[in-house]
């Protein structure tokens, strides 16, 4: 029955710790609850970068202190160990004599590391670790993928026609814009999605030819910062790109391409772009990525096997010709239907 019960408890610390999704960067996401004869008597979520952590929030929350020590504390991630911008939640856990604390998963990070759990035994604690531990990681794969493979979380997003491009083809009279596959449920689902990514990329191409805003205005939280990949650096004066103020980046082989208002990173010809993008990001502190298109780009992370999830939206419209659609073989996720179209998601555990 135990075993259940920290299932359940677990659960509702995931639950806490979503509703921050997108805010904490470059801190994880963390749920925690303080349970008493089976009843939540405290719970808490960490909010943003500075801000008290999940386990300090659901302690305090508690009125009656004196039943802590006949407590459970739930925490989807380990307790830090460290001083940074709060102190350590072990020692705070430890003080008010907690007796059992079930953590989802450690963490991994160097600051970390085990030394939240080991602190907790050495001062008498009962810990149970990998309570839905898989869950948990899910939650912070951006953070545990950064930490521990020295890169962001990369996620590819696209929308295919029934039988498979992702555009018609175009001339050069062609109105700029784009070609919706997808309804407006699924738009705001993708600016929700943005809002959770500290960065986003598309090609050149797609600029060129949707002058896409790459901001999250279905949705609210903070846009993502706008990267495009261009080789030769054309992506014209009038793109919004252009119009970011300086917090855009273009990564291009041509340093003597105009390109008003952003950041221009120099791209050699010895290694992918996608790994120098990605190594770009990762000493920038950047924790994720999210890849937009168009098919160029795309291809390039699959073919270099530099991506960790993938969301595909299928459309009921034939184009029978057009720009085709990615390809790839790599574990499926889940399956979600609207109206118009349904949504695919696939990892590649290779990555």
């Amino acid at each position: 029955m135990k075993e259940a019960d920290d299932i359940k408890f677990m659960k509702r610390c995931l639950d806490l710790a979503s509703k921050a999704e997108g805010f904490t960067y470059p801190n994880p996401m963390v749920g925690a609850v303080v349970v008493h004869d089976d009843k939540i008597i405290g719970e808490g979520f960490h909010l943003k970068p500075g801000g008290p952590h999940a386990e300090v929030i659901a302690i305090n929350a508690v009125s009656d202190k004196a039943k802590l020590k006949s407590s459970t504390l739930y925490v989807s991630l380990e307790p830090c160990s460290h001083y940074g911008k709060t102190p350590p939640c072990a020692d705070l856990i430890i003080s008010n004599s907690i007796p059992r604390v079930v953590i989802g998963t450690v963490d991994t990070s160097d600051k970390v590391s085990g030394e939240g759990v080991s602190r907790l035994r050495n001062a008498g604690c009962e810990v149970i670790l990998g309570v839905v531990e898989e869950e948990c990681r899910r939650l912070n794969r951006r953070f545990f993928t950064f930490h521990e493979k020295n890169r962001p979380y990369i996620t590819l997003k696209w929308a295919q026609s029934s039988d498979g491009y992702l555009d018609i083809l175009r001339s050069d009279a062609h109105e700029i814009g784009p070609n919706w596959i997808t309804g407006k449920p699924e738009r705001v689902l993708v600016h929700k999605w943005r809002a959770s990514e500290q960065a986003i990329l598309v090609g050149a191409g797609t600029v060129r030819a949707d002058d896409p805003k790459l901001n999250i205005r279905e949705w609210k939280g903070t846009d993502p910062i706008k990267i495009v990949l261009s080789s030769s650096g054309s992506i014209g004066d009038k793109s919004v790109v252009s119009k970011a103020n300086g917090t855009s980046f273009v990564f291009t082989h041509n340093m003597d391409a105009s390109i008003a208002n952003a950041v221009k990173v120099k791209l050699n010809d010895h290694e992918p772009s996608s790994l120098q993008i990605a190594e770009y990001l990762f000493n920038a502190g950047i924790q994720s990525l999210f890849i937009e298109g168009g098919a160029s780009v795309l291809n390039h992370f699959i073919s270099t096997g530099l991506w960790d999830e993938a969301r595909i939206f299928t459309g009921d419209s034939y184009f029978k010709e057009g720009v085709k659609a990615p390809l790839i073989k790599r574990e499926f996720l889940s399956r979600t239907n609207f109206s118009g179209s349904f949504l695919e998601i696939y990892i590649n555990n290779a990555s």
